[in-house]
């Protein structure tokens, strides 16, 4: 199985330069247990920088997927301080409902094309899963130090791992503008 790691410029996302051809990435959306965080960052889309900005839960730092069935999707991404205070709630709680929907979208560049593409993503769809686990740890953090990268508007960085629902779901990659695939993520249980 082949792994997607993909490590996104915050500045870039958070300033989006027609110039820079630096990789991208956005959590579009995130629910956590009964909470669904607000998209409340407007940034630029690589995909249509002359239009409107679009709404995000968080600037993505990095992604990674192993690239198995039964594997977790582990993110980091700057969200906003009125989502800071809500993810640390949820940190410093016993979290009864771990389950998690959330959508993605990663951004390259292709340079035949001279565009950017989704590299890695959810196709606009809600990818349902639970709280990544390490023992009796679960896998997410939120920074109490604001982010440095970029200062304005404030912004505090969530890490979180999820673990795939047991049933079947889609992935989706692509390599080039033109060359795009989707793999299984979760496996269909019962």
């Amino acid at each position: 199985m082949a792994e997607t790691s993909i490590s996104c410029s915050v500045s870039q996302g958070f300033n989006f330069q027609k110039d820079s051809q630096e990789d991208v990435g956005h959590i579009t959306a995130l629910k956590i247990g009964d909470k669904e965080f607000a998209a409340d960052l407007a940034v630029t889309d690589p995909e249509n920088v002359s239009g409107d900005k679009v709404k995000v839960v968080g600037v993505m730092s990095g992604i990674f997927w192993n690239g198995g069935f039964a594997e977790g999707v582990n993110f980091s991404c700057q969200i906003s301080v009125a989502n800071k205070t809500e993810a640390s709630v949820l940190t410093h709680s016993e979290l009864s409902n771990t389950n998690v929907e959330f959508q993605f979208n990663a951004y390259k560049f292709d340079p035949v094309e001279k565009k950017y593409y989704k590299a890695f993503h959810a196709n606009d769809t809600a990818l349902e899963g639970i709280i990544e686990k390490t023992g009796d740890t679960l896998n997410i953090r939120v920074s109490e130090e604001a982010g440095y990268e970029v200062t304005n508007p404030g912004n505090y960085d969530l890490s979180l791992g999820v673990m795939p629902e047991e049933k079947e779901q889609s992935i989706h990659l692509a390599f080039s503008v033109q060359a795009k695939q989707a793999k299984g993520w979760g496996v269909q249980v019962g």
